[in-house]
C-alpha cells in the first residue's frame, strides 16, 4: 500500500511552534492527541504544532497518557497549564460541566482555545463563552467548536454540493443518530448520566453533532422545533472503578439517571424547509450510526457514518430512464481533505477526522481568521438543544429557537 509522505523533518523544525496544552485525556482526548500528534506530519502547515503538555486530576493516570500519545509533559491542575508559556492553544476534552470555566480563563490568558462538543452545558455558560471569544478575537485569538463530522470528507464534500445548488432549494432534511451502549439497565452511572455533568443525555451528546450538521450542510438555521424526550432506565448502579471511554464496571449501589436516554424533535429551517432528528443511546445493535438524508427540488443526498468514505447522490434532473441513486467514493485527491493522503480508493476512519480539525484551526490562527464552528455557531447549537428540551417539557408544544 502507497503511504503517505512525511513532511521532512528539517522543514517542519524551521516552522513556528504553536505548543498545545490539552485538558483531558479519555476518549476524546485520545482522539484529538491522534490528531495533533499527526497533522503535521502529513499536512503542509504554516506553523508546527507541538504537544507541549496534557492535564488530568490522576497523577499516574496523566503521565501514562502523556507517555502513550507523545505528550512532553503532564499537569494535575489545569490552571498550571493555561498559565504554561510554552502553551499557546488550549483544547478542552472534559465534561460539559467544566467547558466554560476552563476556555473562558484560557481566552483571558491569550490563548487559542478549542473545545469540545456541545459548547457548554447551558445557554447562559456557553453566552459567556462566546462573549470571551468575541473579545479575544479582538485581540487576534481564535476560538472553535470540535464538531468533528463536518471533516468527514464526504460531508464537506456534501456541503459543497448544497452550495453550488445541485440540489436546488431544500424541502427536508433527516438525521439520525443511533447508539445502543445503554440498552443493558446494568450499565453503571457514569458521568454522561448525570445532568450536573453532562448537561444532557442524548441530545446534547449526539444531538448536538446532528443539529450542526444539519444545520452546517443545509447552509441556514433552525428556528423552532418540537421534541419529545425519555429516559428508560431511571436508576443505575454507581460507578465502583475507573471508567474509561463509553465502558465502566458498576457496584451494587444505584442512583438516578438525571438525563434522557433518548431525543426525537422536528424542526424548520429558516428556508420554511422541514427537518427531523432522532438521537438514542438504548438502540440494540446501532454503534455509531449516523445517517442522514437532505432532499431538495432538484435532487437528493444520503450518508452513513458507519460507511463514512460514501455518499449517494440522485440528480432529479437526469433523464428517468437513467436517473437514480449513485454512490460517490470520497477518496479521489481532489475531495477534501484528501490530497494529503491514500491513492484513490484507500479509505479513511474516524481518527482522521480530528486531524481534518487540528489542520482547519491551525490555519485560521496563521491566517487570523475566524475558524469554523466558532464559539458563536457553538453558542447557537447550545439554543436550539435548550428549546428542544423546552418543548419536550411542554409535550412537544412548537417553541421557536432564541436568536
Amino acid at each position: 500500500m502507497a503511504q503517505a509522505q512525511e513532511r521532512p523533518t528539517e522543514r517542519q523544525e524551521t516552522l513556528p511552534g504553536l505548543g498545545i496544552g490539552m485538558v483531558g485525556y479519555a476518549f476524546m482526548g485520545a482522539a484529538h492527541s491522534q490528531g495533533w500528534r499527526t497533522v503535521g506530519r502529513v499536512f503542509d502547515l504554516p506553523v508546527r504544532p507541538r504537544l507541549a503538555a496534557v492535564c488530568g486530576r490522576d497523577p499516574a493516570a496523566v503521565r501514562a497518557a502523556a507517555a502513550r500519545h507523545g505528550w512532553a509533559a503532564a499537569e494535575t491542575d489545569w490552571r498550571e497549564l493555561v498559565a504554561r508559556d510554552d502553551v499557546q492553544l488550549v483544547d478542552i476534552c472534559t465534561p460539559g460541566d467544566s467547558h466554560a470555566e476552563i476556555a473562558i480563563a484560557a481566552l483571558e490568558a491569550g490563548k487559542h482555545v478549542l473545545c469540545e462538543k456541545p459548547l457548554a452545558n447551558t445557554v447562559a455558560e456557553a453566552e459567556a463563552m462566546a462573549a470571551a471569544a468575541a473579545r479575544a478575537r479582538a485581540r487576534g485569538q481564535v476560538a472553535m467548536v470540535g464538531f468533528n463530522y463536518r471533516r468527514v470528507p464526504a460531508m464537506t464534500y456534501a456541503r459543497r454540493l448544497i452550495a453550488e445548488g445541485r440540489l436546488g432549494v431544500l424541502r427536508h432534511v433527516r438525521v439520525t443518530y443511533l447508539q445502543d451502549w445503554l440498552v443493558d439497565p446494568a450499565f453503571p452511572l457514569t458521568w454522561r448520566l448525570q445532568r450536573a455533568h453532562a448537561g444532557s443525555g442524548a441530545l446534547g451528546d449526539l444531538g448536538a453533532h446532528i443539529v450542526d450538521l444539519a444545520q452546517y450542510l443545509a447552509g441556514e438555521r433552525l428556528v423552532g422545533v418540537s421534541a419529545l424526550t425519555e429516559t428508560f432506565v431511571r436508576e443505575r448502579p454507581l460507578v465502583a472503578g475507573v471508567s474509561a471511554g463509553l465502558s465502566a464496571p458498576g457496584g451494587a449501589e444505584r442512583g438516578a439517571v438525571t438525563v434522557d436516554d433518548a431525543a426525537v424533535f422536528t424542526g424548520r429551517l429558516a428556508s420554511g424547509a422541514l427537518a427531523t432528528f432522532e438521537a438514542t443511546r438504548v438502540a440494540a445493535g446501532r454503534k455509531n450510526a449516523l445517517r442522514l438524508e437532505i432532499n431538495g427540488e432538484r435532487g437528493s443526498l444520503s450518508f452513513d457514518l458507519e460507511r463514512l468514505n460514501e455518499l449517494s447522490f440522485h440528480d432529479q434532473t437526469e433523464p428517468a430512464r437513467s436517473a437514480g441513486f449513485r454512490r460517490i467514493l470520497v477518496t479521489e485527491q481532489d475531495h477534501p481533505y484528501l490530497e494529503a493522503w491514500w491513492p484513490p480508493g484507500h479509505a479513511l476512519g474516524y481518527e482522521h477526522t480530528f486531524t481534518h480539525q487540528a489542520r482547519d484551526l491551525v490555519h485560521a490562527i496563521a491566517s487570523g481568521t475566524e475558524p469554523a464552528p466558532s464559539f458563536a455557531d457553538g453558542l447557537q447549537v447550545q439554543r436550539v438543544l435548550a428549546a428542544v428540551e423546552e418543548s419536550a417539557e411542554k409535550n412537544a408544544v412548537y417553541t421557536p429557537v432564541t436568536v
